[in-house]
């Protein structure tokens, strides 16, 4: 059976595809995204670009050292206008985040790539446009004390199938575009490829 496997440490990208009913296994990229991001930012690279980059990259890196196996590199970034968004990685940093997306329209490209035996065979970038509401700031005080610590591990600093979805006045895009993932177009590329079944 083909080995299908997974480079990234993505919780919710795991619980995405055990939902969906495939089996996989998970390695980790190792790579420098800061540094990455920020090279590509230089070169006045978007966040669709960026996103699509990251995935290649972490699909590239793992598939290196697994020529036989299907690898799924995967990532998502948040623009707004030129601004790119990375992961709060504190309430502080989360609260001026929010402020920043307050009452505007965000973009978040979610980002796959598969590769096998070191090159990419596929890949595909979906988007979700995000609207914020207005919301004051006693309302983001409330949300960040209630929503939990790991919405600093997100991108946005929200996760919309919990608290996060009062934040919003309009989502285009799919569910599992905005969790970071474009679930339905990799499931179109492993059934033409007979990786699951059709």
């Amino acid at each position: 059976m083909t080995m299908f496997v997974l480079a990234s440490q993505s919780a919710a990208r795991r619980r995405m595809l055990d939902a969906a009913g495939l089996t996989f296994e998970v390695q980790p990229a190792s790579i420098d995204e800061t540094s990455l991001i920020e090279g590509l930012l230089a070169e006045g690279q978007g966040g669709r670009n960026i996103a699509d980059c990251l995935a290649e990259m972490k699909a590239r890196r793992v598939s290196a050292g697994l020529p036989t196996a299907w690898v799924v590199g995967s990532d998502q970034v948040l623009s707004l206008g030129s601004e790119i968004f990375e992961k709060p990685g504190s309430v502080e940093m989360a609260r001026a985040h929010l402020m920043r997306l307050r009452g505007k329209t965000h973009v978040l490209h979610s980002a796959a790539s598969i590769a096998r035996g070191g090159s990419v065979v596929w890949r595909h970038v979906a988007e979700a446009r995000m609207t914020m509401r207005a919301f004051s700031e006693e309302f983001l005080d409330d949300y960040l004390a209630k929503a939990g610590p790991d919405i600093v591990h997100s991108v946005g600093a929200y996760h919309v199938e919990g608290r996060g979805i009062q934040l919003f006045s309009r989502i285009e895009g799919d569910l599992f575009t905005v969790q970071g993932f474009p679930l339905l177009p990799f499931l179109d590329f492993l059934r033409v490829q007979g990786v699951v079944r059709s």
